[in-house]
């Protein structure tokens, strides 16, 4: 670890810490994963910084704004946080190349399975990416954590048997650091490597 830099653990959102019931739409509640809080709690008390990365073509589709997405970031961090489950900042993409509305039409370096959130959030908060760990419940997840030079793991509490979202090639040798059941089953197993 490079002193001075912190490292952090990267999650997606749908089916990594919430349920992933397809389409959320920006007035539903989403529904916390069993033992996500408890999983947030442990990274940060190992001294973690923890932050959210999604792809959200919601807002491409014209299903929802940006501002309706940051509310409901807002209030799931507030939620997280009451119990002690901390986030430091969400981050989320708009864009899809096949977009609705003409202006998120765009082949951006932020839409996993490229690395653009956490290399923000690497620069705003001064993270060492080497010593970090995307968590996510598909390849594009995993390959946008190696592209940002992170371990990378698979959790199976989501989507991890869909067809990939991008082309098959931008997955070509892509393959997970670690499999794991759930959330808390990834922190738990990354500060046991780290210890």
């Amino acid at each position: 670890m490079v002193l001075g830099r912190r490292p952090a653990f990267f999650l997606d959102r749908d089916g990594v810490l919430v349920e992933d019931p397809g389409t959320v739409l920006p007035t539903q509640t989403l529904e916390l994963l069993p033992g996500a809080i408890e999983a947030i709690r442990l990274a940060r008390a190992a001294g973690r910084l923890v932050f959210v990365v999604t792809n959200q073509t919601i807002v491409a589709r014209g299903i929802a704004t940006e501002d309706e997405v940051r509310s409901v970031h807002a209030n799931l961090g507030q939620r997280l946080a009451r119990e002690g489950a901390m986030v430091e900042a969400f981050y989320f993409c708009p864009h899809h190349p096949g977009a609705t509305l003409a202006a998120y039409r765009t082949e951006c370096s932020c839409r996993k399975p490229r690395p653009g959130m956490l290399l923000d959030a690497a620069r705003e908060w001064d993270v060492d990416l080497a010593a970090s760990v995307m968590v996510g419940d598909r390849l594009s997840d995993v390959a946008a954590g190696k592209r940002a030079g992170c371990r990378a793991g698979l959790v199976t509490t989501g989507q991890h048997n869909a067809p990939p979202i991008e082309s098959p090639d931008a997955y070509v040798g892509v393959e997970p650091d670690f499999v794991a059941h759930d959330l808390l089953s990834a922190v738990r197993r990354e500060l046991e490597v780290d210890l």
